[in-house]
């Protein structure tokens, strides 16, 4: 039978491709499988990892793979958390020395941390890239605590053996390091407690509980951490213990108050309580409250406990102090006497029947027993307050110190209201921000609350008074208002000047430029910009990226690009205009769509946009105008002219619009000479298309052209072409897809 020439050239072809396709390492590799621990003797490979008793912590897995590793590889066997989720696994091992063996066991450990039902593994490899596939999910266990846990009640590592409580209580585990980061089972007579999986436990029925960590249902036998059992008795009925009633629970400073139980027995033990805290010490069936300590007042109770009686606490019973009371300085700590003024002074109490006494400079005041106090010199005052009524002696207590100063003079300090910035701000509020009585020691006190309103003010700029400006802060909002300012103050015979504030602010009118254009065409183009405003008689400059280019040119000729800017002086302030840029014409800002020429459909159109002019006109091949919009349809062959404007600047663009070739991709060519069907000639929707791909391949499957933007011009020469009709193969696409594809048979 005869072979079909082309057939079977193009199979090999086919099969050349193929294998440029899989030339890139491909490989496989398998979920890892336990394997048996060879140095176990009759171990099988294991079902669930039950690490850490005794300190074991060594198992096997199988692993296999298929494919070819290059020989920089490394396999590593990797363990997701106890959820199977590998977002941050941890490398249990890291193999370098099986990259030619694709079944091979590898020993590993599994991390302390490690306790959880739902562990996965898996192997990747690093030459070339690949994540294995994961194993079926695993009971894991790293199990560092393998002896028997101590619940107890009072936490103190001692088992209890019985509890018997009126009330619900708590068991815990209490010897073992951080016992709250495991999770335990917890037992009622032989019952689990579904939902108990903390190292504490709230009692509040009776029965026989202990506990175990857990570790799973596999693991958890193997740990031996199986606790003491505690018999827990709740509701029994109590003894109705209860704290005798004192003889007073309002106490002064000298009392002392013996607490005592109404019901004794010697073999129970006692523990005394304040605010629930246990008292260091206090385990007597008595207790005496020393009211001359610091903090004794509080709410007091006793508990008792014993081998054959429920742990049991008392009611509270309150203990108040009756010396607690307070006094409170009603005016300000600093006051100010002026020659012809008084000040007055108070306090206020809670003492029960207060009496009062003022002193100054610590000499009792004579005849002052209110609780005010009117003043007219200078000094440090304070008053005296007594309690008279209640159960204790007379006690007091005196108020903070108040101090009056008679000034020899004020300091007035006027400050900006707000963030102020020279030749930045527009408007600014100046105001007093503080008043400080200066005693004739220099000593500064201040008084601004008592007095800023006190005074009678009169702002002056530059030394002169300003006009119905006689509040305490003047706001200035114009440059013609720049100027220095500072306050004269007075009350009484007192005549103060504050310091002096500069204020420089930038007017707020606006200064605005404008051009003839923002592009010049050449070299020779002047582009004109302008001010809105006459600039005769004012000083100022043009500036170009920040430099001075003119103090004088009352409009600027450009044709440096850059960006421009005019600067005016107003009152020693820059005022700054807008920012014009000015650049060379770059003809790549129009753009058309679509790019190069247009093929059309003989009878129909297509439609050109164009953008980034200000202007166009549209020509025909006869040069008449055929549209000014940016859009034009072609419906004929021909050569066509765009004239765009950028500006006063103008962009030349051809386009060439042909009909679409109605003939097919030629298969045959004839490379002859005869300047007849000599090159491979393609319809133009895919020739002179720079974003086509024409490639041409021997049938080695070599490329021997690969080129956009193809010209009808393969082949160039004969000379390449040894054998007579010499099959290629060819493909045609654009960016996304195979457009056309092949074979062409060359005939000599």
């Amino acid at each position: 039978m005869k072979t079909n020439y082309k057939n079977y050239m193009f199979s090999i072809w086919l099969m050349l491709f193929g294998c440029l396709q899989l030339s890139a390492q491909a490989i496989v590799i398998n979920a890892p499988e336990p394997a048996d621990n060879p140095n176990l003797a009759g171990n099988s490979p294991w079902t669930a990892i039950c690490a850490g008793n005794g300190g074991f912590n060594e198992y096997f897995v199988n692993i296999t793979w298929a494919g070819t590793a290059n020989e920089a590889n490394e396999f590593i066997l990797e363990l997701s958390d106890a959820s199977g989720n590998f977002d941050s696994p941890s490398t249990l091992a890291t193999i370098t020395d099986q990259n030619s063996n694709t079944d091979f066991d590898i020993d590993f450990a599994i991390p302390t941390t490690t306790r959880g039902q739902g562990y996965k593994m898996r192997v990747r490899s690093t030459d070339p890239v690949k994540i294995g596939a994961e194993s079926e999910a695993y009971n894991m266990y790293y199990m560092d605590v393998t002896s028997s846990l101590n619940i107890s009640e009072a936490g103190d590592g001692v088992p209890p053996g019985n509890v018997c409580s009126t009330g619900p209580t708590t068991l815990r585990v209490d010897n073992i390091a951080n016992p709250e980061t495991y999770q335990y089972i917890w037992f009622r007579s032989g019952t689990p407690l579904a939902g108990e999986t903390g190292h504490t436990l709230s009692v509040t029925q009776s029965g026989m509980y202990n506990a175990f960590v857990d570790y799973g249902p596999i693991c958890t036998g193997s740990g031996n951490t199986d606790s003491n059992i505690v018999d827990v008795t709740i509701g029994a009925s109590g003894t109705g213990i209860a704290i005798n009633t004192p003889s007073k629970t309002a106490l002064c400073s000298t009392d002392t108050e013996t607490l005592s139980i109404n019901l004794t027995d010697p073999s129970w033990n006692y523990r005394w309580y304040k605010d629930g805290n246990a008292i260091t010490g206090a385990v007597g069936s008595s207790y005496t409250v020393d009211a001359g300590s610091v903090g004794f007042e509080g709410d007091y109770a006793v508990e008792i406990s014993g081998n054959s009686i429920c742990t049991e606490r008392s009611e509270v019973l309150t203990i108040t102090n009756a010396d607690a009371y307070t006094v409170t300085r009603d005016n300000a700590a600093n006051v100010v006497v002026l020659p012809s003024q008084t000040q007055t002074l108070s306090v206020s109490t809670t003492a029960n029947t207060p009496t009062y006494k003022w002193f100054r400079n610590g000499v009792e005041i004579s005849g002052e027993t209110n609780n005010t106090l009117t003043i007219s010199q200078d000094g440090d005052y304070y008053a005296e307050v007594s309690q008279t009524g209640g159960s204790c002696a007379v006690t007091q207590k005196n108020s903070e110190t108040t101090i009056a100063v008679s000034p020899a003079s004020f300091e007035i300090i006027a400050d900006y209201q707000d963030t102020y910035t020279a030749c930045v701000s527009t408007s600014i509020v100046i105001e007093v921000s503080a008043i400080n009585a200066v005693a004739s020691d220099g000593t500064k006190t201040e008084v601004t609350a008592d007095l800023i309103d006190a005074f009678s003010y009169q702002w002056q700029k530059d030394g002169t008074d300003v006009s119905g400006e006689t509040a305490k802060a003047i706001s200035l909002a114009s440059n013609a208002e720049n100027g220095d300012y500072r306050l004269i103050a007075n009350i009484d015979s007192y005549n103060e000047t504050s310091n002096i504030l500069p204020v420089q602010l930038l007017t707020s009118e606006t200064l605005a430029i404008n051009s003839t254009s923002t592009v010049y065409c050449s070299a020779g183009d002047m582009v004109t910009i302008s001010s809105l405003i006459d600039l005769s008689g004012e000083s100022f400059e043009w500036q170009r990226d920040g430099s001075p280019v003119s103090t004088t040119d009352r409009s600027l000729e450009v044709s440096d690009a850059g960006t421009y800017r005019l600067v005016l002086d107003r009152d020693g302030c820059s005022l700054i205009s807008n920012e014009v840029t000015v650049s060379p014409l770059d003809e790549n800002l129009i753009t058309l769509d679509p790019t190069g020429d247009i093929v059309v459909p003989e009878g129909t159109s297509r439609t050109v946009t164009a953008r980034g002019g200000t202007a166009y006109r549209w020509l025909d091949p006869s040069n008449v105008e055929m549209s000014t919009t940016d859009n034009v349809s072609f419906t004929e062959e021909g050569t066509y002219t765009l004239i765009a404007n950028i500006d006063n600047c103008e962009i030349v663009r051809q386009i060439v619009v042909t009909y679409m070739d109605t003939f097919k991709v030629p298969n045959v060519i004839t490379v002859n000479g005869d300047g007849i069907n000599d090159q491979w000639i393609i319809p133009n929707s895919y020739s002179n298309k720079a974003d086509v791909n024409v490639i041409i391949y021997n049938d080695q499957g070599e490329e021997v052209l690969n080129e956009f933007d193809y010209k009808n011009n393969w082949p160039q020469s004969s000379t390449a072409f040894t054998k007579q009709n010499m099959v290629f193969y060819y493909k045609i696409r654009d960016a996304s897809e195979v457009l056309k594809q092949g074979t062409i048979t060359v005939i000599r």
